[in-house]
């Protein structure tokens, strides 16, 4: 009688701790559950915030990138509205914060924007990476690749026949008569106003086999001038 008083309250014990373990994994789950829906709200939200920011922005934004070299500050124009708005998005959203300017030509452009020069480990990747989208082209004749242009890259013709630019990847002309070839292919969407000498700092810097500086030039981040 003993023996099975005891092995009742065991078979008790064990079902007790079984539901308390199911409740508590069934509060993880809750719990996990309902900060899932929580960051999903506040992520709607920032969007929304960023979205009413971007609506009452001026014709020509002014942004300053901010570099481990200088301050680049550059104008968006008007008449590109769909390179203005991408690229205010992004810089809003901190996206751009702790890239690489990853290719470096001196005597061409500076390049930068791909989210995978992040991580040093994607280096043989890096000038690949981006949003999951493209912008459509917006060719304006006006627009030109004078020193300092703030241009969009893209990939090639044979894979891009519409010459859609890159989701956040850029480029900033540090020498107009090597970058002319360029007009009419790429979009230009603004201009450098401030900072042409940081251009030509970081366009001057060592780079390797791949047009990579050896050492990085960081864009700490892009911020809006209010």
């Amino acid at each position: 009688m003993k023996r099975i008083l005891t092995l009742t309250l065991c078979c008790l014990g064990a079902v007790a701790l079984l539901a308390s373990c199911g409740n508590n994994a069934g509060k993880k789950a809750a719990q996990e559950a309902e900060k899932a829906a929580a960051d999903s709200i506040a992520a709607a939200e920032q969007t929304q915030r960023t979205m009413d920011k971007i609506a009452q922005l001026p014709a020509e934004p002014v942004f300053d990138i901010i570099t481990s070299m200088g301050v680049i500050k550059i104008k968006l124009y008007a008449d590109t509205p769909k390179h203005r708005e991408n690229f205010a998005k992004l810089a809003l959203e901190k996206y751009y914060d702790g890239m690489l300017f990853h290719r470096v030509i001196n005597g061409f452009m500076i390049q930068g924007g791909d989210p995978l020069t992040k991580d040093a480990a994607n280096k043989s990747r890096f000038g690949t990476g981006g949003p999951d989208y493209t912008v459509p082209a917006e060719f304006v004749p006006e627009h030109r690749h004078k020193k300092g242009a703030l241009a969009a890259a893209r990939r090639g013709d044979a894979v891009n026949p519409y010459k859609e630019s890159s989701g956040s990847q850029f480029y900033l002309v540090q020498d107009e008569y090597a970058c002319s070839q360029l007009d009419g292919e790429y979009t230009v969407f603004g201009e450098t106003i401030e900072g042409l000498d940081v251009i030509d700092k970081i366009a001057s810097v060592q780079t390797d086999a791949r047009d990579c500086p050896v050492q990085d030039v960081r864009i700490v981040t892009i911020k809006l001038e209010e």
